[in-house]
């Protein structure tokens, strides 16, 4: 176990140091390979070293890191070309992580309801997120978080927030009022366990906020840019959003957050009323080109949707071979989550040792986030390193 004594101790001590990564692989200072179904929780996008993005990254180091957003960036506004291309007309806002983006949308919310409040602030202010959900640590992202793990300690909460059940667009209904300025949900929860929106409730809560004149605000951060096999998590179900979020696999490896907007609500960001440092600088913005890049030109939208089927296949049949530690398996694509009835640090542990790392969630559940360049022979690897961790555990 690793420790560093001059680090502050909101993270345990860790199992290994890590010391370098290449494609789907991890390696720790001992020259142990796992492979890698962490992704950096969902953001190396493509696996480790990616010559592309390697390239892009040291060459826009050479040329400029930083101005700030004083000045034009030009890969800047290609990049909000790029992104509005997917999402559709509207306006995009960076940052540097994905909860920034969320802090972000909260304040558009905000903006949103001073607006239809005809200008006054603290009339319309309330925002309705998902009972078991996760937007970050920020002091707007714990308040729309509703784990006592987050907010412990932390008290008292911003005011404002309320909470519906995922799927359950009654609760969402009885929830808004005359204060609610916005919906806040994720396409697909990740920290809670890996369970998402169905397609019929998000239609129905489009429906529901357009009635309501709410805005629908979805999180992107983890299931967005392509994990899903689509390049956002909710594109299936056919819903326009108000605006999304979005941040980890974006940058690949290098820290940018972002917020689309759509047209009837783009205009509530003005001169002064959010900024950044850091976000959307040159060298974060040739990281996302780089990921964008390799999403078209290599076809791993098409990729993660064709192998995605037999892995989760595959993974299914663990269900039956196992039925007294594997409850179900939950997820779309390339974010998945193996629900469990015991063991799930156990499962974590032994899988790290037989060289599969995952990552821990809530219920009881570990999720499997491969790169978006692994292959068919990379998840079947998966699948059998979990074979040997469920039957030693048995």
């Amino acid at each position: 176990m690793s420790h560093y004594p001059n680090l502050a101790k909101n993270y345990g001590p860790t199992p290994f140091d890590a010391e370098r990564g290449e494609g789907v692989y991890l390696y720790d200072t001992k020259g142990k390979r796992y492979l890698d179904f962490s992704s950096g929780i969902a953001v190396n996008a493509l696996g480790h070293g990616h010559p592309l993005w390697v390239k892009a990254v040291q060459e826009q180091a050479a040329s400029l890191v930083h101005c700030s957003n004083l000045f034009g960036i030009p890969s800047q506004q290609r990049l909000a070309d790029r992104l509005i291309e997917r999402a559709g007309s509207g306006r995009i806002l960076f940052c540097n992580s994905g909860a920034e983006s969320n802090e972000a949308l909260i304040k558009l919310a905000r903006l949103h309801g001073r607006e239809r409040a005809g200008g006054k602030e603290g009339q319309c202010y309330g925002v309705v997120c998902a009972d078991n959900a996760f937007h970050g640590r920020t002091f707007g992202g714990m308040a729309a978080t509703p784990q006592e793990k987050i907010q412990g300690g932390f008290r008292p909460m911003l005011d404002g927030f309320s909470f519906g059940i995922l799927n359950d667009i009654k609760s969402f209904e009885n929830a808004i009022d005359a204060s609610t300025a916005a919906v806040f949900i994720e396409s697909i929860q990740g920290e809670g366990g890996v369970f998402p929106a169905d397609t019929g409730f998000l239609k129905e809560l489009r429906a529901l906020c357009t009635e309501r004149g709410v805005l629908l605000l979805l999180d992107e951060v983890q299931c967005g840019i392509g994990r899903t096999g689509h390049f956002f998590a909710f594109e299936k179900s056919g819903v326009q959003p108000d605006a999304i979020g979005m941040a980890k696999g974006l940058g690949g490896g290098f820290p940018i957050g972002a917020i689309w907007m759509a047209e009837s609500c783009a205009e509530l960001y003005q001169p002064g009323s959010h900024g950044t440092t850091f976000g959307g600088n040159p060298l974060a913005c040739a990281a996302a080109h780089a990921v964008l890049d390799a999403i078209e030109q290599d076809q791993l939208l098409e990729h993660v949707q064709t192998v995605s089927v037999e892995w989760h296949s595959e993974l299914k049949q663990l269900v039956e071979s196992f039925p007294a530690t594997v409850a179900e398996v939950r997820g779309e694509g390339f974010m998945v989550g193996l629900a469990l009835k015991k063991h799930m640090a156990e499962v974590v542990s032994v899988a790290r040792d037989k060289g599969l790392l995952i990552v821990p969630a809530g219920h009881e559940t570990i999720r499997l986030l491969p790169p978006l360049i692994a292959t068919a022979e990379n998840l079947n690897e998966s699948v059998q390193i979990l074979k040997a961790v469920l039957s030693e555990l048995a």
